[in-house]
């Protein structure tokens, strides 16, 4: 009679000539987690120094609250201080919307590098992946087909 072919015997043989390259893999996660930590360390850096502005901008204009409230002598002292108040508050959030400012500024320009040297990681990261690929195919097709010719 005839014989059956062994078709899960075909698939593993297949299989076996196309190799996965888990170290690629290994390497883009590793490169993917290292993006993530800089990125998080950024943004946690961020956030400190914005609080940081935070809290002293809050210090800065219950201080300055303070002395408004204060008791005065005469009635048009009062509104010099709400004046010196609001002035002084003017001039505080000025200031520290500046530097909120330049914790963003900072944070973009921290972005841009990371990303362009993630980028460079990346793309060397598939390039070496994609030439190992290639020779491991052309591999496996030479051994196919000397495989074949031998039959």
């Amino acid at each position: 009679m005839t014989n059956t072919q062994d078709y899960s015997k075909m698939m593993q043989d297949m299989m076996a000539s196309f190799p996965v390259d888990t170290k690629s893999m290994q390497d883009a996660f590793k490169t993917q987690a290292a993006l993530g930590e800089k990125m998080s360390r950024m943004v946690l850096e961020a956030a400190e120094k914005s609080a940081e502005i935070s809290n002293k901008w809050t210090k800065e204009t219950l201080t300055q609250l303070g002395e408004a409230s204060k008791l005065r002598e005469e009635p048009t002292d009062y509104s010099k201080a709400v004046t010196d108040f609001a002035s002084a508050s003017a001039e505080t959030a000025a200031e520290n919307i500046a530097a909120f400012g330049e914790i963003a500024k900072r944070v973009q320009m921290d972005t841009i590098e990371v990303m362009l040297a993630t980028g460079k990681d990346f793309s060397q990261d598939a390039s070496a992946a994609m030439k190992k690929a290639t020779a491991q195919a052309t591999q496996a097709a030479k051994k196919a087909t000397a495989s074949a010719t031998a039959k």
